[in-house]
């Protein structure tokens, strides 16, 4: 992955009765983030303690590609209708960049 990347971070709150249906979205969904040139990855993450929240983690080229490419882009809209429903339970949708602290066992 490239140094100077942006990641989006989506916070949601998900009714037990719609984790499949979420589920299910994000993974149609992702057909078009991973044919964007603008997306370098995402994952999908559940509560484990408060299995109704969830983080969508996406990896963008920049900040500027993501809000100017990706969502002027032919992928965005058929992203978009797939993800919509669940628009009005996002609790968090920010962009993060990364600090030099960090650390991963390979």
């Amino acid at each position: 992955m490239k140094e100077n990347f942006s990641t989006e971070i989506i916070r949601y709150k998900i009714p037990e009765s719609e984790h499949a249906n979420f589920e299910k979205s994000y993974e149609e969904a992702g057909k078009f983030l991973q044919t964007s040139k603008f997306c370098l990855g995402y994952s999908i993450l559940r509560g484990n303690e408060e299995p109704e929240n969830y983080i969508i983690t996406i990896y963008w080229t920049s900040v500027d590609d993501h809000m100017q490419g990706f969502r002027k882009s032919i992928e965005f809209g058929p992203f978009f209708k797939l993800v919509r429903p669940f628009y009005n339970n996002i609790q968090e949708m920010k962009h993060y960049n990364r600090t030099a602290v960090s650390w991963k066992r390979e």
